[in-house]
């Protein structure tokens, strides 16, 4: 058996371990504090939070710099340990994935079971990172292959680069959108952008339809309606919109980059802020390798209509990034480990 543990900050997570659980063909169990998702192949165990009540400017979460999240005397904490400890006792689980959690893998691999590490782009040389990095019998990097300067020499051995990977995969990319639509996609892990700039953006591309996809900040309100925007708030399954889009307007998350390369569409990609710079360095990638028109910051009103025309005329060519079975090779990486040896 498999144990993956999935991180519940975000979306891309769980749609990533999802996938590549379905394409497993050993037996898997989920564990994470996130409700079961649909389509889940196998048991899920959902954890206890740990974080509800804890000031990390008071409490020392990481435990001297070497975690990332302990926070003292917490019962949630205490208590979701206790849980995974009793999965990680049953002797059926002979591989545990981390996506992503230091403190986890470490207390998998002191239980003796062998751990695989998900990776994600950005600084990740700390000494928390370092620890489950190091200990672990594989990396899987959910990106093309690309050196990491700052990776220490051991760790690109034991790295395999499957490229982003999406529960879209599979689909077949819908044909190329001459529309002029943009699609604004965010997901659940926040993002700097607020709803006067959309509505700007919009005002000054009135050929344009936008399409707004994804949670809306606390506080804010469009300006006024304009017959070119649409809000649709969270979209669980955004594949119809994107199939429409003649540009896909969004973030350098792992999670949406794989859903846009999935689909084939052009793309305006702006990071936002993350820990480790995560999206910051996915974005140098994408530079790298003349993907999408990737912006520093939101531009100003004005500039949309080239950013727009611009992206649309580039195109949607992402095999590069995405090949479509990155969900195959990582389940074929975590079935290798995880036989008896």
């Amino acid at each position: 058996m498999i144990a993956y543990y999935v991180h519940h900050h975000g979306s891309g997570h769980v749609h990533r371990a999802t996938a590549i659980a379905r394409a497993l063909r050993d037996e898997v169990i989920g564990l994470s504090s996130l409700p079961a998702p649909a389509g889940w192949p196998g048991r899920w165990v959902t954890l206890p939070g740990d974080a509800d009540g804890t000031d990390p400017r008071r409490d020392d979460v990481t435990a001297g710099s070497t975690l990332h999240w302990a926070p003292r005397h917490h019962p949630g904490l205490r208590e979701r340990m206790a849980m995974l400890s009793a999965t990680l006792r049953d002797d059926a689980v002979c591989l545990l994935v981390a996506d992503v959690s230091v403190e986890v893998a470490l207390l998998a691999r002191l239980h003796g079971v062998p751990v695989v590490v998900v990776a994600q782009p950005g600084r990740r040389t700390d000494r928390a990172h370092r620890t489950a990095y190091d200990l672990a019998e594989a990396i899987i990097a959910p990106w093309p292959s690309r050196p990491a300067p700052d990776w220490p020499s051991t760790w690109p051995a034991k790295t395999v680069h499957v490229g982003a990977l999406s529960r879209f995969d599979g689909r077949g990319a819908p044909p190329a959108s001459a529309q002029q639509r943009a699609l604004v996609l965010w997901g659940g892990g926040g993002l700097a952008v607020s709803a006067a700039q959309l509505h700007a953006a919009a005002a000054a591309t009135p050929e344009w339809r936008w399409d707004i996809a994804g949670p809306a900040r606390p506080g804010d309100s469009p300006a006024g309606p304009l017959p070119n925007l649409h809000h649709h708030g969270w979209v669980a399954d955004p594949w119809p919109l994107l199939g429409e889009a003649g540009v896909v307007v969004t973030h350098a998350g792992q999670n949406a980059l794989a859903e846009v390369a999935a689909a084939r569409r052009p793309a305006v990609v702006i990071p936002q802020p993350r820990p480790f710079d995560e999206q910051e360095a996915t974005a140098e990638a994408l530079v790298h390798a003349e993907l999408g028109v990737v912006l520093p910051s939101w531009p100003d009103a004005s500039r949309w209509p080239a950013v727009l025309t611009r992206a649309h005329s580039r195109g949607g060519n992402w095999a590069t990034w995405s090949r479509g079975d990155g969900a195959v090779r990582a389940a074929a990486v975590l079935h290798d480990l995880a036989r008896p040896r």
